[in-house]
């Protein structure tokens, strides 16, 4: 399985979490370290320092600032990586973040507006009748693997910290499923977003309409591509 980098983001920050906020962080270093598999020498050649100065941190004479806090953390993901990122995922799915379907998932800096939006994921509003609000985040979800594996009570969970974010489908083929799994959902995105359709559904056209949602067709030639835009032309919340 790949795993998708927002995974790997949200376990960065909980680890970071848990240093930062700890009574011991000392003991939580060596508890991550231990963890991730890494003897004090192996963790000294990423961080490039002596593994007499994490002796030091793991007994608190030392204390980790965000920048250690940062580089600990990048060296034991480097490591994990090259075991297909093994520790991650199982912390993962200890974590409650894996979610079928969900391929990308990300909080804004600030709201951002409609067009914004429309202009990152190339694309064009294809209904008449919407709301235009600002936006706090978006998910992006593989249809196809979301209506397979994601169960009811985890679409609170692809809406992220906020619901008024962008729902981006991909795998779709006109659009119908995903304005339909809107339009019964408990609560509503602020915009819906499918990726390269071969066509648009009419009633996904009303469904969005009767929704006062804006559908927005994504012409990016690959989901990689449109992610990597996302990624880049959008203000997010910075990770540790």
């Amino acid at each position: 399985m790949v795993i998708p980098r927002y995974v790997v983001d949200e376990v960065r920050k909980r680890i970071a979490g848990d240093i930062v906020f700890s009574d011991n962080p000392g003991q939580t270093v060596r508890k991550w370290r231990i963890k991730f598999g890494l003897s004090q020498v192996e963790l000294s050649k990423y961080l490039k320092m002596a593994s007499s100065v994490i002796s030091d941190y793991e007994k608190n004479r030392r204390k980790p600032g965000m920048k250690f806090v940062r580089s600990f953390i990048e060296a034991l993901l480097k490591h994990d990586e090259l075991s297909g990122y093994s520790t991650t995922k199982s912390l993962a799915q200890s974590m409650g973040i894996l979610i079928a379907g969900v391929i990308d998932i990300r909080e804004f800096s600030r709201p951002i507006k409609l067009d914004e939006l429309v202009t990152a994921v190339e694309g064009y509003i294809v209904n008449s009748r919407f709301i235009s609000l600002p936006i706090y985040g978006y998910t992006v979800i593989n249809s196809y693997e979301a209506i397979e594996g994601l169960r009811g009570n985890e679409f609170w969970s692809i809406m992220g910290l906020s619901s008024v974010r962008a729902l981006i489908f991909t795998a779709v083929t006109t659009g119908r499923s995903p304005m339909v799994a809107v339009r019964v959902a408990p609560t509503k995105p602020a915009a819906v977003v499918i990726h390269t359709p071969r066509t648009v559904d009419i009633l996904a056209i009303r469904l969005a309409d009767r929704e006062m949602i804006p559908l927005i067709v994504s012409t990016h030639s690959t989901v990689n591509s449109l992610i990597e835009a996302l990624r880049l032309k959008l203000p997010f919340r910075q990770s540790v």
